[in-house]
């Protein structure tokens, strides 16, 4: 097993957890990261998900992952593993941050799902390093890199006093989208989920709600896609297009003089064409 140890502010993908509280300075990870920062939505919720929340986490992982979104979860048992291997299924890329190091598989019984994880590649990320075995608070640390690590957070199936609602805390503290799918008012298992929505959470019943917050590019017809008035607001629309979202690669990418870029998207944001999504990530309105 090839153990690798990396500083997540000289990885392109992984530069926008620099955002958060408590940011890691070291991450281990085995498989592949992606090379630069794509669209990301982390799915999580309940352990024991009734046929109801088993049905909607594999439907909406599914769909997102075949548009090209990296699923993010935390390969437990319940709705995390069946949104990574519904973006398998999907053949999307999947990440799995763990609550102990990479070199110990926890669950075990997830062993077959992170080896396809692996295959297909994706990567299993932690931020402890080799040897250190599962414990309780690290699961709860562990859920601040999960909503870090993207753009938004979509919760399944929750139960009132779910532990899903820690990630959903550090989400909405990162400044990250919060969606969450409606459940059944009788169930006790879609009491969080309801109330969250009562909170201000983003209702969801499909993929496409979630795109066309965070990536609404995925979405925009071939034919209406923004114009730039000038060389460089055109390439950049088209590296924002491509999914490209991080600034400092965009500017790299549109070779472009710092000075000339950064007036460049002012120019772009007072005209509605782009907007910032934080952490000099960027995105088309």
């Amino acid at each position: 097993m090839n153990i690798n140890k990396i500083s997540p502010l000289k990885h392109k993908y992984l530069q926008i957890i620099d955002t958060i509280d408590k940011s890691p300075k070291k991450l281990y990870f085995i498989g592949k990261l992606p090379e630069s920062r794509r669209p990301s939505v982390a799915i999580v919720g309940s352990r024991k998900p009734t046929a109801y929340g088993r049905e909607v986490t594999y439907r909406i992982a599914n769909e997102l992952a075949s548009r090209g979104i990296i699923i993010i979860s935390g390969l437990a048992i319940g709705v995390d593993g069946i949104a990574h291997r519904a973006a398998l299924d999907a053949g999307g890329v999947t990440l799995a941050v763990l609550g102990n190091s990479v070199d110990i598989i926890y669950p075990a019984t997830h062993k077959e799902l992170s080896e396809d994880i692996l295959k297909n590649g994706g990567a299993i990320i932690s931020e402890y390093e080799p040897v250190t075995p599962a414990r309780d608070f690290q699961f709860l640390d562990r859920n601040r890199i999960v909503s870090g690590l993207s753009d938004a957070v979509i919760v399944t199936e929750a139960a009132a006093r779910s532990g899903t609602l820690s990630t959903v805390m550090h989400a909405l503290s990162q400044g990250r989208e919060v969606f969450v799918v409606p459940g059944n008012i009788t169930s006790p298992l879609s009491v969080g989920c309801n109330n969250l929505i009562k909170q201000g959470a983003h209702p969801i019943t499909c993929a496409e709600d979630v795109i066309e917050v965070i990536a609404p590019e995925l979405l925009r017809p071939q034919s209406s896609l923004a114009l730039g008035s000038t060389p460089l607001e055109s390439k950049i629309i088209s590296l924002l297009q491509s999914g490209i979202r991080n600034g400092d690669e965009l500017q790299s990418l549109a070779d472009a003089k710092i000075s000339e870029f950064s007036t460049t998207l002012t120019m772009l944001e007072i005209s509605g064409t782009i907007r910032p999504l934080g952490g000099n990530q960027w995105t088309l309105k």
